[in-house]
């Protein structure tokens, strides 16, 4: 039976263990956002601001998809949005803001792997050895969002927020601050709904959620997921079947984790009852 590693430090002593991965975390996500800072030319022109050109890879390839399939709703941005900047100080205080964003970004897996150091000298040895990749899953599993996030919904926001009007006599002025909170936001939180699994993982771990609880809840997540698909993606099938699949293989991909640790739990149950026979 695994046991939990014998730990003889006072409360004291764990949170300033804490204070130095909080810290070492900190200094990780400042470091890559100066370096962010620095290259602001990359940053804005070639990653923050590329979604909205035509040129941008999804909307070229929407673009021949549509032509192929005689579908010109899915050619989306095909005329750049006007940015502007209505405050003095708009353009520094977004540079500062979206260099903050991408430290962040960035430096999500070693601020991960300091919070995993942190929490595993308090697991069993066999759930560490079990967890071993939590790392590599939840590293893996948030760039994963962030790509989605960037690549599929963001030229899908952009061309229907750019191109939505109540009326004629509206002349859409996008501002840069409006422009670039609503990238960084959408794709920081795909980013973090990517890691649904990992969420589920430890939850059920600990006793929160079960495979009977998301299973039951399984229609309204799908509701969820498909208003969602409706909202950001342009009016058409399609483009609403881009987004859905991937939020709905997570959900899928949870219940199936879900299932394995609570397998797991009732194995080891039986194991230590048997033992203590």
């Amino acid at each position: 039976m695994g046991k939990k590693k014998d730990n003889e430090m006072s409360f004291l002593e764990h949170l300033e263990e804490l204070r130095w991965h909080i810290i070492r975390s900190l200094v990780s996500i400042v470091v890559f956002a100066l370096l962010a800072f620095i290259f602001k030319k990359i940053v804005f022109d070639r990653i923050i601001l590329a979604p909205n050109s035509p040129d941008f890879i999804t909307n070229r390839l929407m673009c021949k998809l549509g032509h192929l399939l005689n579908a010109d709703a899915l050619c989306i941005n095909s005329e750049s949005i006007e940015l502007i900047s209505i405050k003095m100080s708009g353009q520094f205080s977004m540079h500062v803001m979206v260099s903050l964003v991408a430290g962040l970004v960035v430096a999500f897996p070693y601020v991960f792997y300091q919070f995993w150091r942190f929490v595993v000298p308090a697991l069993y040895s066999n759930e560490k050895k079990y967890a071993s990749g939590a790392i590599f899953y939840s590293s893996a599993l948030f760039i994963l969002g962030i790509l989605f996030g960037y690549f599929i919904i963001i030229p899908l926001t952009i061309h229907f927020f750019g191109s939505y009007s109540v009326s004629d006599q509206i002349t859409n002025q996008i501002n840069l601050i409006s422009f670039v909170s609503n990238i960084t936001t959408t794709v920081v939180a795909t980013g973090i709904i990517f890691e649904l699994p990992i969420l589920v993982y430890f939850l059920t771990k600990i006793g929160i959620v079960t495979p009977q609880f998301l299973k039951k809840y399984r229609k309204h997540s799908f509701i969820v997921i498909l208003t969602l698909a409706a909202i950001i993606t342009p009016p058409d099938i399609f483009s609403q079947l881009i987004v859905t699949l991937p939020l709905v293989l997570l959900y899928e991909v949870s219940i199936i984790i879900s299932k394995r640790i609570v397998r797991r739990k009732e194995q080891q149950a039986l194991k230590e009852e048997s033992e203590n026979k």
